[in-house]
């Protein structure tokens, strides 16, 4: 596997987001990228790295454990784990990962900050939400943030960093826009951007839709590591 492609798509992938928040009026820094690894080589997060990317997300608690412990020497390589995480994984997620994308329920709010307080060390998280209430997409309702959001802030190992949504799938990136506006909106219900300062939305398909909208993490993979097989 050779540095070159991922690197290129590295740099391409930044200014496409750098290009989306100049022309809302944005700056490109307000934006991280998250490179979402998931069913990649541990040899693809070494070359991205190599190239400069710093974090990384996987979707499944076993394969970040397997990744962050071949990484261990890249010492300043930041996880996220962006997948629907079970309670019974919640002490692996700890363990691993710098942020988690996906608590959506009180319950998951309360074993993580069991485990990070045992660990004795912190964990930022964000709150994802089923927006289009599809089944197979994990998130809470609506109407249960709030509830969720109180349960994170009563553990005093987490600290609550925003909101994380994957919308339904649309033919076209525009489709999209209308659920992260919907993100943004419930963010300005429930306390702004002073209690919330991050929003998790776009992916390789609709980034530019996501930073328009106000997203400061975009979760990407396959425009930088190319097409996976699930």
């Amino acid at each position: 596997m050779a540095i070159e492609p991922i690197a290129t798509a590295l740099v391409q992938t930044k200014e496409r987001i750098a290009c989306a928040a100049r022309a809302c009026g944005r700056r490109p820094e307000e934006v991280k990228l998250v490179a979402v690894s998931k069913q990649q080589p541990v040899q693809a997060v070494r070359l991205a790295y190599q190239a400069g990317q710093r974090d990384f997300g996987e979707s499944y608690v076993q394969e970040l454990a397997s990744k962050a412990d071949s990484c261990k020497d890249l010492i300043d390589l930041s996880w996220h784990l962006v997948g629907r995480l079970q309670r019974n994984k919640a002490q692996s997620a700890v363990r691993y990962a710098k942020v988690v994308h996906s608590v959506d329920s009180a319950r998951l709010a309360k074993e993580l900050g069991r485990r990070a307080a045992s660990a004795d060390h912190g964990l930022s998280v964000l709150v994802q939400i089923n927006l289009g209430a599809e089944p197979q997409k994990g998130g809470c309702a609506p109407g249960e943030l709030e509830a969720v959001l109180q349960a994170v802030e009563s553990e005093s190992a987490l600290k609550l960093a925003g909101l994380m949504t994957v919308p339904p799938q649309t033919p076209d990136p525009s489709g999209a826009r209308p659920y992260f506006d919907a993100l943004v909106k419930l963010r300005d219900q429930h306390g702004g951007q002073t209690r919330l300062p991050e929003l998790s939305m776009g992916m390789s398909f609709d980034l530019e839709q996501a930073v328009a909208a106000g997203a400061t993490l975009v979760r990407v993979g396959s425009a930088i590591f190319g097409e996976r097989g699930d």
